[in-house]
């Protein structure tokens, strides 16, 4: 009789059954969101040297709390085992008061952020803007020559960061040869296809054509606009975006755990989707916005585009875009989500989330392992979720 392996025994599968192809998908994903660094390639955003992470706060009194939902109560336990969650922390006030993690994770364990990585990425180019490097109603070309030809060419940076690019791109997550497949093929997500050439990132998004309006319309969710914005940042500051937010962010932020993000064949980042850090970690960035940018008393970003990130932005532009359905009166600007009650998020498919309510002093990080990418009624559960925690701590 065969013996089953510890790692069987805490995953139910064996490590050599997750692979390139398969990785995103349940059961396989709930390692592999922890471990992107094993299959594929990273580059390491440094931690603030020699800070030690404090104990947990054990979550027990906040998991049995009960909220109302569709009519019925449940437990704050009930809906993180609903939603896949892997882990989550909730801060009051500055302080963590508590610590979830799924089976397997601990403090020290990081977690792929998907698209919460685009609004990490947009806070580096806020403190680009605010030292002069870099200018938002600049055309992109001027600090990434390679998309002068391409759909970018007549874009201004304001239009990635706002996701108002025209652009002949459809973010269709479950066609295998549509050009969302060929980005994801790009920057070494996903296996390479038989006989077809491989590309990089840039030169994938180089050959992205304009879409039928001009910049500046309506919102248009597009990912590679976020790798487009860590190529800028390289470019305005002559530096590798690892490096950059290392300096500007993770080290003055005060973060306890090394981050790191994937990269393309090229070296190039995938700051679209691609960073990869701790919950805590993810949390004190989110405490970074609810101060207004600063953290550990000194200033990491202006309040003044913190304040434009969080309560700017165009109304009509995200009323006009498909996505205003599951977020009425929502708004979104510099790759921040906005709930139009004063709370704004992050958000990544398959259940990643940063959520500050400055109103109630809280902020919550919460990664998870969501068998689909996207689930409008995940989205709302964990809203309404989020929304019982100003009152449950």
């Amino acid at each position: 009789m065969k013996e089953t392996s510890s790692f069987k025994a805490a995953y139910g599968f064996e490590r050599d059954e997750v692979r390139l192809g398969n990785w995103r998908a349940a059961p396989w994903n709930v390692w592999a969101f922890r471990n992107v660094s094993e299959f594929i390639p990273t580059a390491r955003i440094a931690a603030t040297p020699g800070l030690a992470e404090e104990p947990p706060v054990d979550p027990a009194e906040l998991l049995r709390q009960e909220f109302p939902l569709h009519g019925h109560d449940i437990t704050v336990a009930e809906a993180l085992r609903e939603t896949s969650t892997d882990a989550m922390v909730v801060m009051k006030s500055g302080r963590i008061v508590a610590d979830f993690h799924a089976p397997n994770f601990s403090l020290a364990s990081r977690h792929i952020l998907f698209s919460t990585s685009k609004s990490v990425t947009s806070i580096i180019a806020g403190v680009l803007h605010d030292d002069g490097l870099l200018d938002f109603d600049e055309f992109v070309p001027r600090y990434v020559p390679e998309f002068k030809s391409c759909a970018y060419a007549d874009a201004r940076v304001r239009d990635v960061l706002d996701m108002r690019v025209s652009l002949d791109f459809e973010e269709v997550y479950h066609d295998p040869r549509g050009p969302y497949a060929r980005y994801r093929r790009a920057g070494l997500l996903d296996p390479a296809e038989p006989g077809e050439e491989p590309q990089t990132v840039v030169e994938f998004i180089a050959g992205l054509k304009k879409g039928r309006g001009d910049h500046g319309g309506a919102y248009h969710y597009a990912s590679p606009n976020s790798d487009v914005l860590g190529l800028v940042i390289q470019g305005a500051s002559g530096q590798r975006f690892p490096d950059l937010a290392s300096e500007l962010l993770f080290q003055p932020l005060g973060a306890r755990q090394d981050a790191y993000v994937t990269v393309d064949r090229a070296g190039t980042p995938r700051t679209g989707g691609g960073i990869n850090m701790t919950p805590r970690d993810l949390a004190r960035i989110g405490e970074m916005m609810r101060q207004g940018g600063a953290a550990n008393g000194r200033r990491i970003v202006s309040q003044a585009w913190v304040h434009d990130t969080t309560t700017g932005g165009s109304s009509r532009a995200w009323a006009e875009s498909t996505s205003a359905t599951w977020l009425p009166g929502g708004r979104y600007h510099n790759k921040w989500y906005q709930t139009g009650t004063g709370a704004f998020f992050a958000l990544g498919i398959h259940g990643q989330w940063l959520y500050v309510d400055p109103n109630a002093e809280m902020v919550v990080a919460k990664f998870s392992s969501q068998p689909d990418a996207i689930v409008d009624d995940a989205k709302d559960f964990n809203l309404v979720l989020f929304d019982a925690l100003t009152t449950i701590v």
